[in-house]
């Protein structure tokens, strides 16, 4: 289903130009080996243009349209007109008798590819890269003052091209022609039926690697591959097992680099690098999608028009255009891994693109509640809220990987959170204390955000879980946070500018365990009521706590109206109560102030 996608997409972005035909392929070259009509070097051309990256200038690579080019693991395998040095030249960086001998190996492998599909050239330009072929000698490469002069640069492994002063080898008509009817006449040995196209075709043995998954190999990982007897059938060897023609082949690798190259329709989520595309391949599917899944504070109001469309059966508006899109096209989204030289799939997902849109929809409304005065982001993405189970402190600040896919699979499907997701932002609430200098809270509106969503879709609570505070609630954790929250308060009120609270050494065992720490908080308010010197104070928080103690009831089973311990759900609601509690106070504050 995913090739079949792929390929499909593939044929979309050729109808549009997009992506080279079949047997050709975009590739980064620095340098051009310059010829004279006799197939003389005449110069090294650097290719490299200036781009700015940060606050940086660097030189980076030009894309150049080339002969498609073969995937190589060890073995010696020449491309056509478009390589390292060790194939064009025949010279290596390295200077040991066994490199020189590989250096040679490649240049051999070259020659013979170029004469065989040159032969006869008849263009100024095939005449003169095929004289080329037949002249050079790597071991008189030094002697060549060109080839001196650069030798660091063009022996670094970056790819080479053939030209005569401003003209590219691989633009030549005749080239062209002859690379075309090379590639077309190809052995044709093995011959199958195509798994994505069920048609009889020739079998691809090797597809082409992937490029632009973070953390796989720069030079391609592979998507299908079999190279070890253990994962071969029937005597079938490498990727015979799975027969992919090789117009499929060639389709949907087109497609996939294609896609992992648009940093505008695709995104990483921890170790997942995540693609996106629409049946038809209109692109305007993406930008929505770009909007709706990772909102900013730039895109808000369009993420709002979009929503408030959606919910309205009206046409969907994408910067102040209104665009009548269909709610029915099918839409695609990919998760894909690095695994040593291989690509893992961590998710892959279909649906109607309306249905999509209302999955992130209603995630989002789950995750709405109130957020301090100073957090103007209204939606958070769903990279901010993964962040959110990471610790600030930690080199690594990337989320647990297979939890990223997890999550980022039930947003857009509109199935359950992992549990893993809850654990994680419990686990961080208990790591942390709050370290303003840092900027890193132990609560943060992310973190209530995500247990407020995943208590309304996993739990098991039949009380509504608001927004904001909920002060009709008898749920007795959510009392008990709304409880520690008034206690803090008292704290601070008698102790302004305390670098630490009751929050700092007894939260968290108040929300596992409350019966044996809330007596312990109780003595300690009195003390504080004692030092207070403010009796409207008094009597104000005093009510509050009354009336907290007063909504609290024995359960089944105990003794006590505190409960000696909190399952994980009820930490999660004595957490909500703790951050509505504080969030009203603040709010009342701030109204004061004003």
């Amino acid at each position: 289903m995913i090739l079949q996608a792929l390929a499909k997409y593939y044929e979309n972005l050729a109808e549009e130009g997009k992506v080279p035909k079949p047997g050709w392929c975009s590739a980064k070259v620095s340098y051009q080996i310059n010829l004279s009509e006799e197939g003389d070097v005449k110069g090294i051309s650097c290719l490299k243009t200036e781009e700015e990256r940060g606050k940086k200038t660097v030189q980076v690579p030009q894309v150049f349209l080339v002969p498609e080019m073969v995937t190589r693991s060890s073995g010696v395998s020449a491309n056509f007109l478009c390589d390292n040095a060790k194939y064009l030249l025949g010279i290596s960086q390295e200077t040991d008798e066994k490199s020189k001998k590989r250096a040679k190996e490649c240049f051999d492998a070259a020659r013979e590819r170029h004469l065989s599909i040159l032969a006869p050239g008849k263009s100024t330009m095939a005449k003169a890269v095929y004289l080329f072929f037949e002249k050079w000698n790597p071991e008189e490469a030094m002697e060549h003052p060109e080839i001196r002069d650069n030798w660091e640069e063009i022996t670094d492994g970056s790819n080479l091209i053939f030209g005569m002063d401003m003209d590219y080898a691989q633009d030549d008509t005749e080239v062209k022609v002859a690379w075309d009817s090379h590639n077309s006449g190809e052995s044709k040995d093995v011959q199958g039926i195509c798994l994505v196209t069920g048609e009889r075709a020739e079998i691809a043995r090797i597809h082409r690697g992937i490029k632009g998954v973070p953390g796989a190999q720069s030079s391609g990982a592979a998507l299908v591959s079999f190279n070890a007897p253990a994962f071969e059938s029937y005597g079938k060897e490498q990727s015979f097992n799975a027969p992919v023609g090789t117009y499929a082949a060639y389709a949907y690798t087109t497609a996939l680099n294609y896609l992992l190259g648009d940093r505008t329709h695709g995104t990483t989520i921890g170790d997942t690098a995540v693609v996106y595309w629409s049946e038809e391949g209109d692109e305007r599917y993406q930008n929505i999608f770009a909007c709706v899944s990772e909102p900013t504070m730039e895109n808000q109001e369009i993420v709002d028009g979009v929503f408030k469309n959606l919910a309205e059966g009206k046409v969907v508006a994408v910067q102040d255009v209104q665009d009548s899109l269909d709610m029915d096209r099918k839409f695609y989204i990919l998760g894909l891994a690095p695994n040593a030289a291989r690509l893992a799939v961590r998710f892959f997902y279909q649906d109607s693109f309306g249905n999509i849109l209302k999955h992130i929809k209603e995630h989002y409304d789950r995750m709405e509640i109130v957020r301090p005065a100073a957090d103007a982001v209204e939606y958070l993405g769903m990279w901010r809220m993964l962040q959110e189970t990471v610790n600030k402190k930690s080199r690594d600040k990337k989320p647990v990987p297979s939890m990223s896919g997890a999550v980022y699979r039930a947003i857009i499907s509109g199935s359950r959170y992992p549990a893993s997701l809850y654990q994680a932002v419990l686990g961080r609430i208990r790591a942390e204390q709050d370290d303003g200098d840092s900027r890193i809270y132990k609560i943060t509106r992310g973190r209530a955000a995500i247990i407020k969503a995943y208590l309304l879709k996993n739990g098991n609570e039949k009380e509504e879980i608001t927004m904001a505070l909920n002060e009709d609630s008898n749920n007795t954790a959510y009392i008990l946070g709304r409880e520690f929250a008034v206690l803090e308060a008292i704290q601070e009120d008698v102790n302004p500018g305390i670098n630490a609270t009751i929050k700092d050494k007894y939260f968290n065992s108040a929300c596992a365990t409350p019966a044996a720490i809330f007596p312990i908080l109780f003595k300690l308010k009195n003390s504080h009521i004692k030092k207070m010197n403010n009796g409207a104070k008094e009597i104000y928080y005093e009510k509050i706590l009354g009336d907290l103690q007063g909504r609290l009831t024995v359960a089944e089973g105990q003794k006590a109206a505190c409960p000696r311990r909190l399952t994980l759900e009820e930490q999660g609601m004595f957490i909500l109560g703790y951050y509505h509690q504080t969030q009203k106070r603040y709010e009342k504050k701030i109204k004061e102030e004003a």
